[in-house]
């Protein structure tokens, strides 16, 4: 908080490197407005206090009639920000973690730092730290009304065959969802409450560090993974309220960077497809033979029905399509990303290796035709009540 002068350079005291300090709220809130997302902040549980926690709640939605709202103005936000999300600690239930302590004192200091950050603002949404199993169980056993989300993290290394590589992402998603089903069942603090999954940290995390400290590259084989775990989302989105791929730039992020280029990653790519391409309402989809892995969704306005298709074999394949209760009524478009191995990757230092590519999509035949070990999306027109695939 306050004004930059540079940076508070020292010891990252978490990870490896240095810590230039050199973004803060206001730079973090001016590219929130930039790029237009919400801002979800995180609260430290581990070295700070609730003290500590309410005042950067003052800080970002206090009035200017506050303390830290006055500091805000003064620093050239009069306005308050308007925070809804904030993500109270990280990982604490690692002891890698910074003020990591047992789980029986852990719920005691998560309750009294929600108590103080709502004295502050009561409309804020926090969010508990969670990891499937005793963690996850005791904090929605405790802490149930001291949270609206509860967080899960979750990341994945290589396997030896595209097809295990990428079905490691459904599998586990899979498994996420179902325990916190079960705990609705189990817990009885959770009845009559709605406390979904904040999937806030998923991602694949393997390989060397290519781009400084724990800087990864990514695959097409990763990129497939990824469009496959967004498939898990969409047929979990009764459990899963949002999920947060980690992370944006540099690291293990879906941008890299030199000072004077930048290159999607093969999982940025898909991210950037799903984002601008696929549709917004689900579809059932019944009937697809593994390993492919299928999804459908209507365009916002039902005018188009998108269909997305993971193939992690070698094996070029394709998919008919038997809409139940309507029909095409026209050509349709595909947006496919493949690469010409399993180790295909873009580098911003160099010529790519992967991208997508823009094609004829699914006819009047309800015919798809894909490549070996690529995935993409098929946008049809036409109206769909639920799909079946041959």
């Amino acid at each position: 908080m306050g004004t930059w002068t540079g940076g508070r350079r020292g010891k990252n005291p978490a990870w490896k490197g240095i810590e230039h300090n050199d973004v803060g709220i206001h730079e973090y809130m001016a590219l929130m407005r930039e790029i237009g997302a919400e801002a979800f902040v995180a609260v430290n549980t581990g070295l700070a206090d609730d003290k500590a926690a309410a005042e950067e709640v003052e800080y970002l939605n206090g009035s200017a009639a506050t303390k830290l709202g006055k500091l805000r103005g003064e620093n050239g936000h009069p306005a308050s920000f308007g925070v809804k999300w904030f993500a109270v600690g990280n990982e604490m239930y690692g002891d890698w973690q910074l003020g990591h302590m047992p789980l029986s004192e852990y719920v005691k200091k998560h309750n009294r730092v929600v108590a103080a950050m709502r004295q502050v603002d009561p409309s804020i949404a926090p969010i508990g730290v969670g990891a499937v199993g005793q963690w996850s169980e005791q904090m929605l056993t405790q802490c149930a009304d001291a949270m609206t989300l509860i967080s899960e993290h979750v990341y994945w290394q290589n396997k030896p065959t595209v097809e295990e590589h990428v079905a490691q992402t459904v599998d586990s998603l899979r498994k996420v969802a179902e325990a916190h089903r079960a705990y609705r069942q189990k817990i009885p603090a959770l009845q009559g409450k709605d406390i979904r999954i904040a999937m806030d940290e998923w991602n694949y995390w393997y390989g060397p560090n290519d781009f400084g400290e724990l800087g990864t590259r990514y695959f097409v084989q990763d990129g497939l993974g990824i469009a496959a775990g967004l498939h898990e989302f969409f047929r979990n989105s009764d459990i899963f309220f949002m999920a947060n791929y980690a992370q944006t730039v540099n690291v293990i992020g879906a941008i890299k960077t030199t000072p004077t280029a930048a290159e999607m990653e093969t999982t940025g790519l898909v991210l950037k497809l799903y984002r601008e391409r696929f549709g917004v309402t689900p579809v059932a989809v019944t009937g697809v033979a593994a390993p492919l892995d299928v999804v459908a969704a209507w365009t916002a306005d039902r005018s188009a029905l998108t269909v997305a298709i993971v193939n992690p074999t070698a094996t070029a394949q394709t998919v008919s399509l038997n809409l139940k209760g309507a029909a095409l009524t026209g050509e349709g478009m595909s947006w496919v990303i493949a690469g010409r191995d399993r180790m295909a990757h873009n580098d911003p230092r160099a010529a790519a290796r992967g991208g997508y590519r823009l094609g004829a999509g699914a006819g009047g035949d309800g015919r798809v035709a894909g490549s070996g070990a690529g995935g993409g999306v098929v946008r049809a027109a036409g109206a769909v009540g639920e799909l079946i695939g041959n």
